[in-house]
Protein backbone atom coordinates (compact mmCIF):
# COMPACT_ATOMS: atom_id res chain seq x y z
CA UNK A 1 0.00 0.00 0.00
CA UNK A 2 1.69 3.57 -0.90
CA UNK A 3 0.72 6.52 0.86
CA UNK A 4 2.05 10.25 0.85
CA UNK A 5 3.48 11.69 4.15
CA UNK A 6 0.96 13.62 5.98
CA UNK A 7 1.89 17.14 7.58
CA UNK A 8 0.39 16.86 11.35
CA UNK A 9 1.05 17.22 14.51
CA UNK A 10 1.96 13.90 15.59
CA UNK A 11 4.92 12.20 16.96
CA UNK A 12 5.96 8.61 15.60
CA UNK A 13 4.43 6.04 17.51
CA UNK A 14 1.39 8.33 19.08
CA UNK A 15 -1.75 5.97 19.10
CA UNK A 16 -4.61 7.21 16.75
CA UNK A 17 -7.77 7.83 18.42
CA UNK A 18 -9.61 3.89 18.64
CA UNK A 19 -6.63 2.01 18.92
CA UNK A 20 -7.84 -0.61 21.66
CA UNK A 21 -11.40 -0.30 20.55
CA UNK A 22 -12.30 -4.00 18.91
CA UNK A 23 -14.88 -5.07 16.49
CA UNK A 24 -16.22 -8.32 15.36
CA UNK A 25 -18.07 -7.62 12.30
CA UNK A 26 -20.70 -9.98 10.34
CA UNK A 27 -20.54 -7.92 6.97
CA UNK A 28 -20.82 -7.83 3.40
CA UNK A 29 -21.21 -5.06 0.72
CA UNK A 30 -20.53 -1.97 1.72
CA UNK A 31 -22.80 -0.53 3.86
CA UNK A 32 -21.19 -1.84 6.79
CA UNK A 33 -17.92 -2.56 5.37
CA UNK A 34 -17.30 1.40 4.33
CA UNK A 35 -17.73 2.14 8.10
CA UNK A 36 -15.86 -0.69 9.46
CA UNK A 37 -13.06 0.31 7.20
CA UNK A 38 -13.29 4.01 8.81
CA UNK A 39 -13.08 2.50 12.21
CA UNK A 40 -10.14 0.80 10.89
CA UNK A 41 -8.51 3.73 9.56
CA UNK A 42 -8.97 5.81 13.27
CA UNK A 43 -7.18 2.99 14.72
CA UNK A 44 -9.71 0.22 15.71
CA UNK A 45 -9.34 -3.21 15.19
CA UNK A 46 -11.77 -4.84 13.14
CA UNK A 47 -11.86 -8.66 12.31
CA UNK A 48 -14.41 -9.30 9.70
CA UNK A 49 -16.63 -12.66 9.49
CA UNK A 50 -17.23 -13.95 6.21
CA UNK A 51 -18.63 -17.31 5.45
CA UNK A 52 -16.06 -20.33 4.37
CA UNK A 53 -16.78 -20.54 1.28
CA UNK A 54 -17.97 -17.78 -0.15
CA UNK A 55 -17.09 -15.24 2.09
CA UNK A 56 -18.49 -11.46 1.85
CA UNK A 57 -20.71 -11.25 -1.41
CA UNK A 58 -18.98 -8.29 -2.05
CA UNK A 59 -16.19 -10.40 -2.99
CA UNK A 60 -18.29 -11.89 -6.15
CA UNK A 61 -18.88 -8.70 -7.21
CA UNK A 62 -17.45 -7.14 -10.75
CA UNK A 63 -14.93 -6.25 -12.10
CA UNK A 64 -12.96 -8.08 -9.92
CA UNK A 65 -8.76 -9.36 -9.21
CA UNK A 66 -7.41 -12.45 -8.69
CA UNK A 67 -6.11 -12.94 -5.20
CA UNK A 68 -2.85 -15.48 -4.64
CA UNK A 69 -4.92 -18.28 -4.85
CA UNK A 70 -7.11 -17.80 -8.03
CA UNK A 71 -10.18 -16.77 -6.55
CA UNK A 72 -12.04 -13.30 -7.51
CA UNK A 73 -12.18 -10.29 -5.27
CA UNK A 74 -14.52 -8.06 -6.43
CA UNK A 75 -14.34 -3.78 -6.43
CA UNK A 76 -17.14 -3.94 -3.76
CA UNK A 77 -15.01 -5.71 -1.69
CA UNK A 78 -11.53 -3.89 -2.59
CA UNK A 79 -12.79 -0.75 -1.93
CA UNK A 80 -14.69 -1.37 1.83
CA UNK A 81 -12.12 -3.92 3.99
CA UNK A 82 -8.35 -1.87 4.42
CA UNK A 83 -7.33 -2.99 7.72
CA UNK A 84 -8.98 -5.97 8.39
CA UNK A 85 -8.51 -9.28 9.39
CA UNK A 86 -10.52 -11.81 7.90
CA UNK A 87 -11.96 -14.92 9.64
CA UNK A 88 -14.39 -17.92 8.11
CA UNK A 89 -17.27 -19.31 10.23
CA UNK A 90 -20.12 -21.14 8.83
CA UNK A 91 -22.98 -18.81 11.06
CA UNK A 92 -25.99 -21.77 10.04
CA UNK A 93 -24.08 -24.06 11.83
CA UNK A 94 -24.43 -24.80 15.79
CA UNK A 95 -21.05 -24.77 16.55
CA UNK A 96 -20.01 -21.78 14.14
CA UNK A 97 -22.76 -19.44 16.35
CA UNK A 98 -21.19 -20.69 19.62
CA UNK A 99 -17.54 -19.43 18.19
CA UNK A 100 -18.92 -16.16 16.98
CA UNK A 101 -20.64 -16.00 20.81
CA UNK A 102 -17.39 -16.60 22.68
CA UNK A 103 -15.49 -14.79 20.37
CA UNK A 104 -17.48 -11.58 21.19
CA UNK A 105 -16.69 -11.68 24.84
CA UNK A 106 -13.42 -10.50 23.33
CA UNK A 107 -14.74 -7.28 21.73
CA UNK A 108 -16.34 -3.81 22.16
CA UNK A 109 -18.36 -3.75 19.29
CA UNK A 110 -20.26 -6.24 17.09
CA UNK A 111 -21.78 -5.21 13.61
CA UNK A 112 -24.14 -7.15 11.33
CA UNK A 113 -25.64 -5.87 8.34
CA UNK A 114 -27.84 -8.97 7.17
CA UNK A 115 -31.25 -8.08 6.38
CA UNK A 116 -33.56 -7.70 8.93
CA UNK A 117 -33.63 -10.49 11.64
CA UNK A 118 -31.73 -12.79 10.16
CA UNK A 119 -29.34 -12.24 12.65
CA UNK A 120 -31.77 -13.02 15.39
CA UNK A 121 -32.67 -16.30 13.87
CA UNK A 122 -28.77 -17.00 12.81
CA UNK A 123 -28.53 -16.78 16.74
CA UNK A 124 -26.16 -13.91 16.80
CA UNK A 125 -28.68 -10.90 17.38
CA UNK A 126 -28.25 -7.80 19.88
CA UNK A 127 -29.87 -10.33 22.69
CA UNK A 128 -27.77 -13.45 22.13
CA UNK A 129 -24.73 -11.45 21.77
CA UNK A 130 -25.77 -9.25 25.07
CA UNK A 131 -26.75 -12.56 27.16
CA UNK A 132 -22.56 -12.90 26.60
CA UNK A 133 -21.22 -9.52 27.07
CA UNK A 134 -23.96 -7.48 29.04
CA UNK A 135 -22.08 -4.50 27.94
CA UNK A 136 -21.41 -4.65 23.55
CA UNK A 137 -22.20 -2.27 21.76
CA UNK A 138 -24.14 -3.64 18.93
CA UNK A 139 -24.61 -1.91 15.20
CA UNK A 140 -27.07 -3.00 12.82
CA UNK A 141 -27.53 -1.79 9.11
CA UNK A 142 -30.15 -2.84 7.26
CA UNK A 143 -32.53 -1.57 4.45
CA UNK A 144 -35.56 -0.72 7.04
CA UNK A 145 -34.24 -1.00 10.39
CA UNK A 146 -35.43 -3.38 12.64
CA UNK A 147 -38.83 -2.09 13.87
CA UNK A 148 -41.95 -4.30 13.01
CA UNK A 149 -43.66 -1.38 12.43
CA UNK A 150 -42.39 -0.61 9.28
CA UNK A 151 -44.05 -2.56 6.40
CA UNK A 152 -40.39 -2.88 4.48
CA UNK A 153 -38.80 -4.35 7.46
CA UNK A 154 -38.70 -7.67 5.35
CA UNK A 155 -37.31 -6.64 2.56
CA UNK A 156 -34.02 -6.78 0.98
CA UNK A 157 -32.57 -3.54 -0.39
CA UNK A 158 -29.12 -2.16 -2.22
CA UNK A 159 -28.46 1.71 -2.71
CA UNK A 160 -30.17 1.93 -5.49
CA UNK A 161 -33.17 0.44 -4.18
CA UNK A 162 -33.45 2.79 -1.25
CA UNK A 163 -32.19 6.13 -3.18
CA UNK A 164 -35.42 5.55 -5.14
CA UNK A 165 -37.79 5.13 -2.31
CA UNK A 166 -36.31 8.64 -0.84
CA UNK A 167 -37.93 10.36 -3.66
CA UNK A 168 -34.68 11.97 -4.76
CA UNK A 169 -35.09 10.10 -8.55
CA UNK A 170 -38.36 11.19 -9.21
CA UNK A 171 -37.52 14.59 -7.47
CA UNK A 172 -34.31 15.33 -10.00
CA UNK A 173 -36.22 13.46 -12.99
CA UNK A 174 -36.11 15.47 -16.36
CA UNK A 175 -39.27 15.63 -18.35
CA UNK A 176 -39.78 13.01 -20.43
CA UNK A 177 -37.47 10.70 -18.93
CA UNK A 178 -37.12 8.04 -16.73
CA UNK A 179 -35.92 8.25 -13.19
CA UNK A 180 -32.10 7.54 -13.50
CA UNK A 181 -31.18 5.08 -10.46
CA UNK A 182 -27.19 5.14 -8.86
CA UNK A 183 -26.84 8.60 -10.17
CA UNK A 184 -23.80 8.98 -7.43
CA UNK A 185 -22.54 5.41 -6.62
CA UNK A 186 -23.67 4.10 -3.15
CA UNK A 187 -25.06 7.26 -1.58
CA UNK A 188 -27.44 4.48 0.19
CA UNK A 189 -24.70 2.71 1.36
CA UNK A 190 -22.07 5.50 2.35
CA UNK A 191 -24.84 7.52 4.03
CA UNK A 192 -25.71 4.44 6.20
CA UNK A 193 -22.28 3.74 7.25
CA UNK A 194 -22.02 7.42 8.05
CA UNK A 195 -24.97 7.38 10.34
CA UNK A 196 -23.60 3.98 11.84
CA UNK A 197 -20.29 5.09 12.75
CA UNK A 198 -21.60 8.09 14.45
CA UNK A 199 -23.98 5.76 16.92
CA UNK A 200 -21.15 3.96 17.65
CA UNK A 201 -18.74 6.71 18.82
CA UNK A 202 -21.93 7.56 20.62
CA UNK A 203 -22.84 4.57 22.39
CA UNK A 204 -18.66 4.02 23.14
CA UNK A 205 -18.91 7.38 25.25
CA UNK A 206 -22.59 6.43 26.47
CA UNK A 207 -20.81 3.43 27.66
CA UNK A 208 -17.40 4.97 29.22
CA UNK A 209 -20.42 6.93 31.16
CA UNK A 210 -22.78 4.75 32.48
CA UNK A 211 -21.08 0.85 31.95
CA UNK A 212 -24.02 0.52 29.53
CA UNK A 213 -24.04 -1.19 26.34
CA UNK A 214 -26.94 -0.44 23.65
CA UNK A 215 -27.86 -1.18 20.21
CA UNK A 216 -27.53 1.19 17.34
CA UNK A 217 -30.08 0.39 14.47
CA UNK A 218 -29.82 2.19 10.94
CA UNK A 219 -32.28 1.79 8.66
CA UNK A 220 -30.75 2.81 5.48
CA UNK A 221 -33.78 4.32 3.86
CA UNK A 222 -33.56 6.78 7.28
CA UNK A 223 -29.94 7.56 6.53
CA UNK A 224 -30.74 8.02 2.73
CA UNK A 225 -33.18 10.44 3.38
CA UNK A 226 -31.56 12.59 5.58
CA UNK A 227 -28.86 12.87 2.58
CA UNK A 228 -31.60 13.91 0.29
CA UNK A 229 -33.61 16.22 2.66
CA UNK A 230 -34.43 18.77 0.46
CA UNK A 231 -37.36 16.14 -1.34
CA UNK A 232 -39.45 16.40 1.94
CA UNK A 233 -38.63 19.98 2.89
CA UNK A 234 -39.33 21.30 -0.47
CA UNK A 235 -42.38 19.20 -0.78
CA UNK A 236 -43.74 20.77 2.85
CA UNK A 237 -43.60 24.50 0.82
CA UNK A 238 -45.47 23.27 -2.45
CA UNK A 239 -42.62 22.13 -4.36
CA UNK A 240 -42.39 18.52 -5.93
CA UNK A 241 -39.76 18.78 -8.13
CA UNK A 242 -36.53 20.34 -8.97
CA UNK A 243 -38.02 21.77 -12.32
CA UNK A 244 -40.43 23.69 -9.58
CA UNK A 245 -37.95 24.72 -7.14
CA UNK A 246 -36.38 28.31 -8.62
CA UNK A 247 -33.35 28.05 -6.65
CA UNK A 248 -32.06 29.35 -9.23
CA UNK A 249 -28.92 27.22 -11.48
CA UNK A 250 -27.85 24.50 -10.39
CA UNK A 251 -26.50 22.76 -14.25
CA UNK A 252 -23.73 21.63 -15.85
CA UNK A 253 -22.37 23.27 -19.25
CA UNK A 254 -20.60 22.34 -22.54
CA UNK A 255 -17.37 24.06 -22.92
CA UNK A 256 -15.12 24.44 -25.76
CA UNK A 257 -13.42 21.46 -24.32
CA UNK A 258 -15.51 19.68 -21.24
CA UNK A 259 -18.20 20.09 -19.23
CA UNK A 260 -18.60 22.03 -15.82
CA UNK A 261 -20.66 22.92 -13.40
CA UNK A 262 -22.07 26.20 -12.20
CA UNK A 263 -24.49 27.06 -9.39
CA UNK A 264 -25.63 30.12 -9.06
CA UNK A 265 -28.69 30.94 -6.29
CA UNK A 266 -27.86 34.45 -5.86
CA UNK A 267 -29.04 37.56 -6.93
CA UNK A 268 -25.46 39.25 -6.11
CA UNK A 269 -24.15 36.36 -8.19
CA UNK A 270 -26.25 36.51 -11.16
CA UNK A 271 -25.15 39.89 -11.62
CA UNK A 272 -21.48 38.58 -11.26
CA UNK A 273 -22.45 36.07 -13.92
CA UNK A 274 -24.36 38.43 -16.38
CA UNK A 275 -21.18 40.26 -16.23
CA UNK A 276 -19.08 37.92 -17.22
CA UNK A 277 -20.90 36.44 -19.99
CA UNK A 278 -21.63 39.05 -22.33
CA UNK A 279 -24.67 40.21 -21.19
CA UNK A 280 -25.06 42.90 -18.54
CA UNK A 281 -28.65 43.50 -20.47
CA UNK A 282 -30.08 40.45 -17.91
CA UNK A 283 -29.47 42.57 -15.38
CA UNK A 284 -32.34 45.19 -16.41
CA UNK A 285 -34.78 42.61 -17.77
CA UNK A 286 -37.66 42.05 -15.96
CA UNK A 287 -38.33 37.90 -17.18
CA UNK A 288 -34.62 37.45 -15.16
CA UNK A 289 -35.72 39.86 -12.07
CA UNK A 290 -36.03 36.79 -10.02
CA UNK A 291 -34.61 33.26 -9.78
CA UNK A 292 -37.75 31.79 -11.02
CA UNK A 293 -37.45 33.09 -14.19
CA UNK A 294 -33.75 32.46 -14.81
CA UNK A 295 -35.62 28.67 -14.05
CA UNK A 296 -38.47 29.85 -17.03
CA UNK A 297 -35.65 30.90 -19.12
CA UNK A 298 -32.83 28.36 -18.60
CA UNK A 299 -32.88 26.84 -22.08
CA UNK A 300 -33.86 29.46 -24.45
CA UNK A 301 -31.40 32.23 -22.70
CA UNK A 302 -28.91 31.47 -19.58
CA UNK A 303 -27.75 28.25 -21.30
CA UNK A 304 -27.35 29.41 -24.70
CA UNK A 305 -25.48 32.61 -24.03
CA UNK A 306 -23.07 30.71 -21.35
CA UNK A 307 -22.04 28.07 -23.39
CA UNK A 308 -21.42 30.34 -26.21
CA UNK A 309 -19.06 32.35 -23.93
CA UNK A 310 -17.29 29.11 -22.71
CA UNK A 311 -16.87 27.74 -26.06
CA UNK A 312 -13.34 29.01 -26.99
CA UNK A 313 -11.99 27.19 -23.65
CA UNK A 314 -11.69 24.52 -21.79
CA UNK A 315 -13.84 23.59 -18.55
CA UNK A 316 -10.48 23.92 -16.60
CA UNK A 317 -10.47 27.72 -18.42
CA UNK A 318 -13.89 28.51 -17.85
CA UNK A 319 -14.02 27.07 -14.41
CA UNK A 320 -10.81 29.21 -13.67
CA UNK A 321 -12.56 32.77 -14.84
CA UNK A 322 -15.42 32.49 -13.05
CA UNK A 323 -14.20 31.61 -9.67
CA UNK A 324 -12.19 34.90 -10.17
CA UNK A 325 -15.38 36.60 -10.39
CA UNK A 326 -16.58 34.86 -6.74
CA UNK A 327 -19.11 32.06 -8.27
CA UNK A 328 -19.08 28.60 -7.33
CA UNK A 329 -17.90 26.06 -10.25
CA UNK A 330 -15.67 23.76 -11.18
CA UNK A 331 -15.44 20.98 -13.61
CA UNK A 332 -17.14 17.37 -14.19
CA UNK A 333 -14.48 15.54 -14.12
CA UNK A 334 -13.80 12.20 -16.36
CA UNK A 335 -12.54 9.33 -14.29
CA UNK A 336 -8.85 9.66 -15.51
CA UNK A 337 -9.44 14.15 -14.77
CA UNK A 338 -10.69 13.11 -10.98
CA UNK A 339 -7.61 10.42 -10.87
CA UNK A 340 -5.19 12.66 -11.67
CA UNK A 341 -6.54 16.06 -10.01
CA UNK A 342 -3.58 17.84 -8.28
CA UNK A 343 -6.17 18.23 -5.37
CA UNK A 344 -6.96 14.53 -5.02
CA UNK A 345 -3.10 14.29 -4.80
CA UNK A 346 -2.47 16.67 -2.67
CA UNK A 347 -5.01 15.19 -0.02
CA UNK A 348 -3.58 12.15 -0.50
CA UNK A 349 -7.21 10.98 -1.45
CA UNK A 350 -6.16 8.01 -3.85
CA UNK A 351 -3.76 5.02 -2.27
CA UNK A 352 -2.57 2.11 -4.45
CA UNK A 353 -3.38 -1.71 -3.25
CA UNK A 354 -1.07 -3.87 -5.73
CA UNK A 355 -2.31 -6.19 -7.38
CA UNK A 356 -1.23 -9.97 -6.37
CA UNK A 357 0.10 -10.39 -9.52
CA UNK A 358 1.81 -7.04 -10.41
CA UNK A 359 1.65 -8.53 -14.16
CA UNK A 360 -2.10 -7.98 -14.24
CA UNK A 361 -2.21 -4.57 -14.34
CA UNK A 362 -2.00 -1.40 -12.79
CA UNK A 363 -2.31 -1.43 -8.88
CA UNK A 364 -6.15 -0.95 -7.69
CA UNK A 365 -7.18 2.26 -6.15
CA UNK A 366 -9.22 3.23 -3.62
CA UNK A 367 -10.40 6.48 -1.92
CA UNK A 368 -8.46 7.63 0.88
CA UNK A 369 -9.62 8.88 4.54
CA UNK A 370 -11.36 12.17 4.06
CA UNK A 371 -10.84 12.85 7.98
CA UNK A 372 -7.91 14.44 7.67
CA UNK A 373 -7.23 15.56 11.62
CA UNK A 374 -3.96 17.58 12.84
CA UNK A 375 -2.66 15.21 16.16
CA UNK A 376 -3.72 11.81 14.08
CA UNK A 377 -1.88 10.36 11.59
CA UNK A 378 -2.79 9.11 8.01
CA UNK A 379 -1.85 5.62 7.29
CA UNK A 380 -0.18 3.21 6.78
CA UNK A 381 -3.02 1.08 5.36
CA UNK A 382 -2.81 -2.73 4.60
CA UNK A 383 -4.36 -4.08 2.08
CA UNK A 384 -7.49 -6.24 2.01
CA UNK A 385 -7.72 -9.78 3.39
CA UNK A 386 -7.93 -12.88 1.59
CA UNK A 387 -10.50 -14.93 2.48
CA UNK A 388 -9.59 -16.76 6.33
CA UNK A 389 -6.32 -15.56 5.82
CA UNK A 390 -6.37 -14.74 9.57
CA UNK A 391 -8.57 -17.75 10.93
CA UNK A 392 -6.06 -20.05 12.81
CA UNK A 393 -4.42 -16.62 14.15
CA UNK A 394 -7.31 -15.31 15.93
CA UNK A 395 -8.88 -18.56 16.83
CA UNK A 396 -5.50 -18.92 19.06
CA UNK A 397 -5.17 -15.61 20.04
CA UNK A 398 -8.84 -14.80 21.08
CA UNK A 399 -9.68 -17.99 21.92
CA UNK A 400 -6.46 -19.99 22.88
CA UNK A 401 -7.69 -22.84 20.55
CA UNK A 402 -4.49 -25.27 19.13
CA UNK A 403 -3.78 -26.10 15.83
CA UNK A 404 -5.65 -29.69 16.82
CA UNK A 405 -8.89 -27.66 17.91
CA UNK A 406 -8.57 -25.52 15.07
CA UNK A 407 -8.13 -28.38 12.32
CA UNK A 408 -11.66 -30.16 14.17
CA UNK A 409 -13.34 -27.41 13.63
CA UNK A 410 -12.42 -27.28 9.90
CA UNK A 411 -13.02 -30.82 9.96
CA UNK A 412 -16.64 -30.00 10.52
CA UNK A 413 -17.17 -27.42 8.31
CA UNK A 414 -17.11 -24.87 11.08
CA UNK A 415 -14.23 -22.38 9.45
CA UNK A 416 -13.13 -22.45 6.10
CA UNK A 417 -9.63 -23.94 4.68
CA UNK A 418 -6.58 -22.24 4.99
CA UNK A 419 -5.73 -19.93 1.72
Amino acid sequence: MKLGSIANEQPAGTPKPLAGVRVLAAEQMAAMPFGTQLLARLGADVVKVEHPKSGDSGRGSTPAVEDPFGRNVGATYLRNNLNKRSITIDLKAPEGVALFLELSTKFDIVCENFRAGTADRLGIGYEAVKAHKPDIVYASVSGFGNDPASPYMNRAAYASVVEGMSGIYEYKRKPSRSPQANPVGALGDISSALFCVVGILAALRHRDLTGEGQQIDVAMLDATMAMTDIVSNFYSMGISSEAESGVGIVETFAAGEGHFVLQCVREHHFAELAKIVGHPEWLEDERLAVRSGWSVHFDDMLKPAIEAWAKSMTNKEAVEALAKVGLAAGESNTSADIVGDPHVSARHMLIEMDRPDPSSGDPVLIPGNPIKMSRTQEGPETRVPWLGEHTDEILAAELGLDAEAIEALRANGVVGPTP
